[in-house]
């Protein structure tokens, strides 16, 4: 199984900028791109919830279960 993060569909949905994202969310462009990236071991409810406020979005359209066939 994998968790997928969308960050980058969303941002372009929206037409917002990382920059942008990273300043309303109050996340620093490092940790954003963390999560963009897929590399994020773990998130905040916190840190999910900014996203979604920002991003007017559920938390499912960020993040997308997937079944991995090794």
């Amino acid at each position: 199984m994998m968790i997928t993060v969308n960050l980058d569909v969303i941002l372009a949905q929206r037409k917002m900028s990382m920059t942008e994202l990273s300043e309303r969310v109050g996340i620093t462009m490092a940790n954003l791109s963390i999560l963009k990236n897929g590399k994020a071991k773990a998130i905040r409810f916190s840190t999910l919830e900014q996203l979604c406020r920002v991003l007017e979005c559920q938390p499912g359209d960020i993040l997308e279960f997937q079944e991995v066939d090794y």
